[in-house]
């Protein structure tokens, strides 16, 4: 394994430990993002605070706040989590894990590379093992959180390419990648005998997708991603979002991709008729099953999605 600690590194390792009271055997490496109250420098703004293990399963919690949705497994020999957050939240979360179990946490899963999502890995040991698609780990490898010797352990340690599974029998858990959509390296977290999936902020909550081409998104892309993943992913009941504050189900997830589709056809004949974002976003009409959907506010402004659509349709 590539994350390792230098002898100074353990030196403060130690001192952090003392000072901070952590727990045995998950304490921060050396030069880790500051680890504060929960929900307090940790929280970000816009974010709520940072809550408690909601219980899916007896083996499977989220926990909501603090950024992303962070996914809590327990499995025979240790924890997973799938994502960990916004930096400053790494105690936090370990604290939320110690309510529902005393077992080491031995993998974290990112589904992408947002802040909001990687951001507390450089808190936790290198004795664990960070997994995410392999686009993500490149992506992950350009943020400046990553570019300290110190914090260098949050990187992934293994990557796949289209899926990967995890583990095995009642602990299995499937790692899919589809295609672009809110990233280029979203992953699709199955956890297979529960019937749960984690979806990270390709399907964070029903509402505009956020499209981050500056890390390989593409809301071109994007529907027929989900068109994929609707195939391809079987004996799903339950969805876990990236930013939802409530459970959703595998047809909220197939509906996401319809909707994504829609909207895009939308974009392409605004666009043939030379309407601009604004003229778009005001025209447009959806089937009643998505009347709840928010459409407004994000990064897309008073057009929505649509600017961002007219862009990469054009190739720009």
């Amino acid at each position: 394994m590539k994350r390792t600690l230098t002898h100074a590194s353990l030196i403060v390792v130690a001192m952090l430990t003392v000072a901070a009271g952590m727990v045995v055997g998950q304490q921060p490496p050396a030069g880790a993002p500051p680890q504060g109250r929960p929900g307090g420098p940790g929280r970000g703004p816009g974010f709520p605070p940072l809550g408690d293990p909601q219980r899916i399963t007896d083996n499977l919690y989220w926990l909501g706040g603090a950024g992303g949705n962070t996914a809590i497994f327990i499995t025979a020999n240790g924890v997973v989590l799938v994502d960990t957050k916004l930096a400053d939240n790494g105690q936090g979360i370990l604290d939320r894990v110690r309510k529902v179990t005393n077992k080491p946490i031995t993998h974290i899963i990112n589904t992408h590379t947002h802040g909001d999502h990687t951001g507390s890995n450089a808190f936790f040991p290198a004795s664990i093992e960070i997994v995410s698609q392999e686009n993500t780990a490149a992506n992950m490898m350009k943020l400046d959180a990553f570019k300290d010797a110190a914090t260098r352990q949050g990187l992934p340690d293994r990557t796949y390419k289209d899926k990967l599974t995890l583990l095995g029998g009642n602990d299995a858990i499937d790692l899919y990648y589809f295609g672009p959509a809110h990233t280029n390296g979203d992953t699709f977290v199955v956890f297979r005998n529960a019937r749960v999936m984690h979806t990270g902020d390709a399907f964070a909550t029903k509402s505009l997708a956020i499209i981050d081409r500056g890390n390989g998104g593409s809301g071109v892309a994007y529907g027929d991603t989900f068109g994929k993943a609707s195939t391809g992913i079987q004996n799903v009941s339950t969805v876990i979002g990236g930013h939802s504050d409530t459970l959703m189900t595998w047809q909220d997830f197939v509906d996401y991709g319809e909707f994504n589709r829609l909207y895009l056809a939308h974009a392409r004949e605004s666009l043939r008729m030379n309407k601009t974002p604004e003229q778009a976003a005001a025209e447009l009409r959806l089937p009643e099953k998505f009347k709840d959907y928010t459409l407004t506010g994000g990064r897309g402004g008073p057009g929505g999605n649509f600017g961002a659509l007219f862009q990469e349709l054009r190739g720009q």
